[in-house]
């Protein structure tokens, strides 16, 4: 079933390999760009991510885990 004025597959710009090469650099920029900034977060939490369980104060340490 088709709609009145509904276009074909070969209608639309975008089919088949057919899209414009502003579209493909669009679309290439945005991907480069999402991995640049998902790298750039991955680097930033691995620098500087500390451990957030341990619950042992100065005066009582918890495990010493130094060898003697």
């Amino acid at each position: 079933m088709r709609l009145e004025g509904e276009p074909t597959l070969g209608q639309i710009d975008d089919y088949n390999g057919k899209e414009t090469p502003q579209k493909r650099r669009l679309v290439r920029n945005i991907i480069i760009g999402l991995l640049v900034v998902s790298a750039i977060y991955g680097y930033v939490k691995f620098s500087f991510s500390t451990p957030s369980d341990y619950i042992g104060t100065p005066e009582n340490p918890g495990i010493n885990t130094a060898m003697k």
